[in-house]
């Protein structure tokens, strides 16, 4: 598994940058599918697709980083969001692993725009399968359990991940961000800054943290979210600070 590491020599810059090759991050889409907000970052064109300057990809890594720190350290949640068939399994592999919640299947609309109906439902899912564990059920008739019983299924399948998630998360981490635009658009109104895996043909002009790298290939994807997960694991390895000290910080 790779290692996160804080840029803060040359050295360690250019061991990053080799793992990222490694792992396939600097392969783009083609000329034709370049989004005019990436032009910065692509280095050139070898086989009609883009080669991404990673070097610069490093730069906002590391950025990244210590805002997912920061994060860990006040205990804030981070929804990670992945549902192209590449992302899934290694977004919710990766989202468990710091127990926070993710959307792997697919995006339902308002999940951050309209939270309180979406807590509606994850009420009711929680309410079923509670009564359901404590043998509440059986005063229903077996048409009823069946109907009950599929009910608890798509709510599990659709919003399963979610479930620990009691408010609007503090930030969202989104593999695609052309993929997942709607939920993008969603983070925008409802205020929620967004890391992004960003390929050449997305718009990163709204994205408060892009990655611009491949979102297409399971390694790549790998490779950032083992960044982002231990970062994390290393914010909440450091003692939150005193509310003076936050204070003094955000004065700053």
């Amino acid at each position: 598994m790779s290692t996160e590491v804080k840029v803060k020599n040359k050295e360690e810059k250019e061991a990053l940058v080799k793992e990222m090759f490694r792992a396939g991050v600097h392969y783009g889409y083609s000329r034709r599918q370049r989004h005019p907000s990436v032009s910065d970052f692509i280095f050139g064109y070898k086989n009609r697709g883009a080669i991404i300057d990673i070097e610069k990809t490093v730069d906002d890594l590391d950025r990244v980083l210590d805002f997912v720190r920061s994060l860990a350290r006040e205990r804030k949640q981070i929804l990670f969001i992945g549902t192209k068939p590449e992302a899934r399994l290694v977004v919710e592999k990766m989202a468990k692993q710091i127990d926070m919640p993710y959307v792997s299947l697919r995006w339902i609309g308002g999940t951050l725009t309209n939270f309180k109906e979406i807590r509606k439902r994850l009420a009711k899912l929680a309410d079923w399968k509670e009564k359901g564990e404590k043998g509440e059920l059986a005063v229903y008739t077996k048409k009823e359990r069946l109907m009950i019983s599929r009910e608890v299924e798509d709510l599990e399948r659709l919003f399963g991940g979610i479930t620990g998630m009691p408010k609007i998360p503090s930030a969202i981490f989104v593999v695609d961000a052309k993929k997942e635009e709607i939920a993008v658009a969603e983070a925008k109104v409802a205020k929620v800054p967004v890391i992004a895996i960003a390929n050449s043909d997305c718009n990163i002009t709204n994205l408060e943290y892009p990655l611009v790298g491949n979102d297409a290939s399971g390694t790549s994807i790998a490779f950032f979210l083992q960044q982002i997960v231990l970062a994390y694991k290393e914010g909440l390895a450091t003692p939150a600070p005193a509310p003076a000290e936050k204070k003094a910080e955000e004065t700053n």
